[in-house]
């Protein structure tokens, strides 16, 4: 027994440390990354120019587009939604000074407004810039986007066509999203690389299609590609807070490395007044089961987002919220249907549907989900909602099914999602 026993206890370490994973994020890189992190002064910079051009003259509006994009640089960057607001403010007086006879400026309206979720105005502003210049190649990249955004994807998909004579940057990259869309996620992700090495010299737009790239490899679970491509990501732009929390998302979700998820969490939160990053330090919260933590952030989180200023921006998030950690599903019926009305696409009817469920309407929940949800394309959250809602009607095979298309997707997932998942499928 004793001479087997080294050798036995051999067999053992070596099981151990094969099993053993390898965490996908470094500590040691990230810790740097926030010690060395040093504002983006270009974009500070150039901020400060062009609001000193329209200090001095107030009412030239020659300068105010200039000033426009800047501010939208600098909203990416700060999350601060007044730089965004101000912009919009600004485009219109130009328009207006314009007598609308510019389609630039009804395109810059169209695409602040879908970046405010207000999906119900960009394709009257569209209407105006073609009436000025005809089917142009940036009204047709626009026109996508319009009808992308709103559930067109029939349109969207025929103007994919159109759009391969124009920039080919601009047209992998949705060309990128519409794959994504159909769960082709291969093409998808090809198509974003090869956006990337379409951006030439421009190293925001290089930085943008890499970070997105990333974005599309953690769906399909390709955890170090991911980590890969958000740090280059981050050697071209270190202000990169996307890409950021997408690290620290990998090293929660993916790592179980909570106090570097938060170390970076925080730091992000720190840097930038977007609110998403609350809704992060929640999720992180649920996976250490600190319910009054994880109630305090999602609060937070709330209070501000349902600002008047922010509009219907997160209502994607609040919906979630409000069917789980902070229940009130007279709310989330309110929102999902609010999102059905702006851009009827599969997610939001399925929205729609896991709000009504929870609202104890199973009847018309059931309705909504076989006229606008069956057998479409879902992302891996409303797959989970579906699954959940199959499995509280007794509709075992049906939440099996749904339950195992979320699970591919998992990391898209917050932990406690996941842990349900992992119950029903036992994993």
């Amino acid at each position: 027994m004793f001479k087997q026993f080294p050798g036995f206890l051999l067999i053992i370490i070596l099981v151990s440390c094969h099993s053993a994973t390898t965490p996908a994020v470094d500590a040691k890189y990230a810790d740097s990354l926030i010690n060395h992190y040093s504002p983006n002064t270009m974009v500070e910079n150039n901020l400060a120019f062009w609001q000193k051009r329209m200090d001095v003259q107030p009412d030239n509006f020659v300068n105010g587009p200039e000033y426009a994009a800047a501010l939208i640089t600098a909203f990416r960057q700060s999350g601060d939604i007044n730089q965004l607001i101000k912009a919009d403010s600004l485009v219109n007086k130009t328009n207006e000074a314009n007598a609308g006879k510019e389609p630039g400026n009804w395109r810059g309206l169209a695409n602040l407004a879908m970046m405010r979720h207000q999906f119900s105005q960009p394709a009257n502003y569209l209407k105006q810039a073609v009436a000025i210049e005809g089917n142009s190649v940036p009204n047709a990249f626009l026109d996508f986007d319009i009808s992308f955004e709103s559930g067109n994807y029939s349109r969207a998909k025929g103007l994919l066509e159109e759009l391969k004579a124009g920039n080919e940057y601009g047209y992998l990259f949705r060309r990128s999203k519409y794959e994504h869309y159909k769960g082709s996620l291969d093409s998808a992700i090809t198509c974003m690389e090869m956006a990337a090495s379409k951006a030439g010299n421009n190293k925001t737009l290089k930085q943008l299609a890499l970070s997105n790239a990333a974005d599309l490899y953690m769906h399909k679970a390709g955890i170090t590609e991911a980590v890969d491509l958000y740090e280059e990501s981050l050697q071209l732009n270190p202000c990169d807070l996307h890409s950021l929390t997408g690290l620290g998302w990998i090293s929660l979700v993916h790592d179980g490395n909570d106090s570097l998820a938060e170390r970076l969490f925080q730091f992000v939160h720190s840097k930038s007044k977007s609110p998403d990053i609350l809704l992060k330090l929640s999720q992180l919260e649920g996976y250490r089961r600190n319910t009054v933590r994880q109630k305090e952030y999602g609060n937070q989180f709330i209070k501000i987002v349902t600002e008047p200023v922010y509009g219907k921006m997160y209502n994607k998030y609040l919906i979630d919220l409000y069917t789980g950690v902070l229940p009130d599903t007279h709310k989330a019926v309110s929102l999902s249907l609010q999102e059905v009305n702006d851009r009827p696409t599969p997610q939001s009817w399925a929205w729609y549907a896991w709000s009504l469920y929870s609202n104890n309407e199973q009847g018309k929940a059931w309705k909504i989900y076989k006229g606008f949800v069956s057998g479409k394309p879902l992302e891996a959250l409303e797959l989970y909602y579906m699954g959940r809602m199959m499995q509280g009607m007794d509709k075992s095979y049906n939440a099996r099914e749904y339950f195992k298309a979320a699970w591919k997707n998992k990391y898209d997932l917050d932990p406690q999602k996941q842990e349900i998942i992992k119950r029903a499928l036992d994993i």
